[in-house]
């Protein structure tokens, strides 16, 4: 089951991660209320880490119990630890060294000078192996159904390191996949599919500048998922595309009822 995107825009890019981070800390907090803890999938790029620093300065983020909260990562570049262009280093600066997690809960992908060291395929099978390990029976999939699954659009529509026309698209099997000759550097990564992206109870989409609003509409106005992979992105029971205004430019007013203040 999928769901149809929700369109929300925001007026520019600081007000769309403060309005992101307050939506992610209620969610966090219901799920951690109904079922004892939550799981949230985290993107890189300029807005998902925009969205963990305006976690950061959040007052509200004391609202989440941080040990009780298992964090993934959509994808990864396969460098070596503490490379500043790791998004886990970049999330680390920006937010997960100010909170108190629990490490056993922060589920880093590998990298490039670790265990897998030069081999990519088989740092992406241990990750899908680790993902395996925590899914519940009750997930019915072979990765945790995740609270939420947040997801960067580049500006050719691609999310994770799912870049249009590449391979990694066409799987329909392997919840995590090396990629090899990525379009924009590092060439070489990890990432989840689109299997272990659907399986994900929400999935948000956030986009800010003008820069993406090509991608933004090409994904929303009817793309195939070789073309647009963002357009394949959907969650089992919400699905929302976050936008500023720059990014929602050139989308049908349809979309979405109004910009939101």
């Amino acid at each position: 089951m999928t769901s149809e995107p929700q369109v929300l825009v925001h007026r520019d890019k600081e007000e769309l991660a403060e309005a992101v981070a307050a939506r992610l800390i209620t969610r966090v907090v219901d799920a951690q209320s109904a079922r004892g803890s939550a799981s949230v999938v985290l993107t890189g790029g300029r807005n998902g880490n925009g969205l963990l620093a305006a976690l950061a300065s959040s007052k509200a983020r004391g609202a989440i119990d941080w040990s009780r909260l298992d964090l993934w990562w959509g994808d990864e570049r396969f460098l070596p630890e503490g490379d500043p262009e790791r998004n886990a280093t970049q999330a680390h600066e920006a937010l997960l060294d100010a909170v108190p997690l629990d490490p056993a809960r922060v589920h880093t992908m590998a990298a490039s000078d670790g265990a897998y060291a030069g081999d990519v395929e088989a740092a992406a099978e241990a990750y899908a192996t680790e993902l395996a390990a925590a899914a519940r029976p009750e997930d019915h999939a072979r990765v945790p159904s995740f609270d939420v699954l947040l997801l960067g659009v580049g500006p050719d529509t691609h999310v994770a390191s799912l870049f249009p026309e590449h391979p990694a698209l066409h799987e329909t099997e392997r919840t995590v996949v090396g990629v090899h000759g990525a379009p924009k550097p590092p060439p070489t990564r990890i990432t989840l599919t689109l299997p272990a992206i659907r399986a994900a109870q929400e999935v948000w989409l956030l986009a800010a500048g003008e820069d993406k609003a090509d991608a933004t509409a090409l994904a929303l106005t009817g793309a195939g998922e070789l073309q647009a992979p963002a357009a394949a992105a959907h969650g089992r029971r919400r699905t929302l595309w976050l936008l500023d205004e720059a990014a929602a430019g050139r989308l049908p007013r349809a979309l979405y009822p109004r910009a939101l203040s």
